[in-house]
């Protein structure tokens, strides 16, 4: 069995692990555990359920250093913004408990039998219930929020649905001792072994989806990623869903009134925007539109001046350092040129230079409006607003789109950026910057093609609902019912002849 390996990407350096690629005997026992947790899981209610979760958050906290100091070495990424992740990803188990013990993700709804214009209807009860066993892809740039220990892990649990995790392998031993901290809350409310369990290797990842135990898969990463596990999907007899949240370039668009207004204020928000945590955020902004009058100028002379003093940024492997790279390279033969990019001293790590560059909107082309992941942005100059509808048009819908304007700004202009937005993104960010996305209720992560491939969040309560199905009773006796659907349950939200009803907790 081949051996897992890890690479700091500070220095290039390699190391060998404990950890072992899963092999087809391995990845059989886990789905048949994972299919027994799913009972277990069940048999717990959602109390119970929302109990796990804050455990999970509990142990998460509790070995922090640990998970900390074992991603630095794996990722490069700086500590105060991995101890920052330890957080959200507790703060996503605690979240998921809020949303079970409230009840309303059910979706609960019963019509009693009753005379009907069509005549006599029967009794009908309905609401979600689990899917099943799910595949989980940990993302290479979150080694907490969106890997082992994340909110597509968070929110299946939540589900009661199992989860049998692909670590990713820029952090296999981070994917480890994640697992680890949840299979310790798990056992210690009595859980089975199968409630989550890691798989290593290329090969289990295609094994894993191809599984007839598992019932759906999620992933944040590329498309390329999305292709591989979709092909492995279909090879199967039942096809399953696949959650992809992928590419963006998240477009931010500055408005004349605003350049003018606070120009070096958003000069210094867009560059830490596009260059913290080495760019490397699905919200990073991509292209920053901004006028070509004397307040872009101001803007652009100061964005220009923070990126050429700027130190280099560690990239999270070799593939994304050398991806980084050419999609830079391939921008600046489409016709962007290069506005500033401080020089940087080669070494044995991933570490490149951040880069700006600029190009007018009349040569901007579909090449140069595409996703470039790492520390680059690519400035827009245009003349006039009105210009801005077709540009818009033509930039790949992405997770977020952003305005900056000024109350004196015509609410008519900004309407109308906003209907364009809106119809190419799933959020829409005033005055601010897409990167920093809140873990809450109202949260909307996901977007049309190609930034994800479904009309889901994965982040935030709603994102629940990919791991769930609806599930009708028909003139069912009481006692086969989920308690959540017999008529003395009032505890929480449901719809009953047609009318809400609010939970009585």
């Amino acid at each position: 069995m081949n051996v897992v390996t890890t690479v700091d990407p500070r220095d290039g350096r390699s190391r060998s692990t404990d950890l072992t690629e899963t092999g087809d005997a391995r990845l059989e026992t886990i789905a048949g555990q994972a299919s027994r947790a799913a009972r277990w899981l069940s048999g717990l209610g959602r109390l119970g359920r929302a109990a796990m979760l804050d455990a999970i958050g509990e142990s998460l906290e509790s070995r922090r250093a640990e998970l900390v100091a074992t991603a630095e070495a794996e990722t490069g990424l700086s500590r105060a913004r991995l101890d920052q992740e330890v957080t959200r990803a507790a703060v996503q188990f605690r979240l998921f408990g809020d949303v079970l013990r409230d009840g309303g993700y059910l979706e609960a709804m019963i019509d009693h039998a009753a005379d009907t214009p069509l005549g006599p209807g029967p009794d009908l009860r309905r609401m979600l219930v689990p899917l099943g066993p799910v595949a989980v892809f940990g993302a290479s740039n979150f080694p907490f929020a969106f890997s082992v220990a994340g909110g597509d892990t968070a929110s299946a649990l939540a589900a009661g649905c199992p989860v049998l995790v692909k670590a990713h392998p820029s952090h296999p031993l981070t994917s480890h001792a994640s697992g680890e901290a949840i299979e310790s809350a798990v056992s210690g409310m009595g859980g089975p072994d199968g409630v989550i369990a890691l798989v290593y290797g290329e090969q289990a990842g295609r094994s894993l989806v191809r599984h007839p135990l598992v019932r759906a898969a999620a992933l944040t990463g590329s498309l390329g990623a999305a292709r591989a596990i979709q092909a492995a999907i279909d090879e199967r007899a039942d096809p399953i869903p696949l959650y992809a949240e992928l590419s963006s370039v998240n477009p931010i668009v500055v408005l004349p009134a605003a350049a003018a207004d606070r120009g070096d204020r958003i000069a210094e928000g867009l560059f830490a925007s596009f260059t913290g945590s080495g760019g490397q955020l699905c919200t990073k902004p991509g292209l920053a539109f901004i006028p070509s009058d004397p307040g872009g100028d101001q803007l652009v002379d100061t964005l220009r001046s923070r990126v050429a003093s700027a130190g280099g940024a560690v990239l999270l492997n070799e593939r994304v350092r050398d991806a980084f790279v050419n999609r830079a390279a391939a921008f600046e033969r489409a016709g962007a040129r290069v506005s500033a990019r401080p020089q940087v001293q080669p070494g044995a790590g991933f570490i490149v230079p951040p880069a700006l560059l600029e190009v007018g909107l009349p040569d901007l082309t579909a090449e140069i409006a595409d996703e470039c992941f790492g520390p680059l942005m690519v400035v827009v100059r245009y003349g006039e607003v009105a210009e801005l509808d077709v540009a818009l048009a033509t930039v790949p819908p992405s997770l977020t789109g952003s305005i900056h304007s000024v109350a004196g700004d015509d609410a008519a202009v900004v309407r109308r950026l906003v209907d364009v937005l809106a119809a190419r993104v799933g959020r829409i960010v005033f005055d601010g910057y897409p990167t920093g996305v809140r873990v809450s209720w109202a949260q909307q992560h996901g977007g049309p093609w190609p930034s994800t491939n479904a009309v889901h969040t994965s982040v935030g309560a709603t994102s629940l609902r990919r791991f769930l199905r609806p599930m009708a009773w028909q003139d069912a006796p009481e006692w086969i019912l989920p308690e959540e659907l017999r008529d003395e349950y009032r505890v929480i939200p449901r719809r009953v002849d047609g009318r809400l009803e609010p939970g009585m907790e």
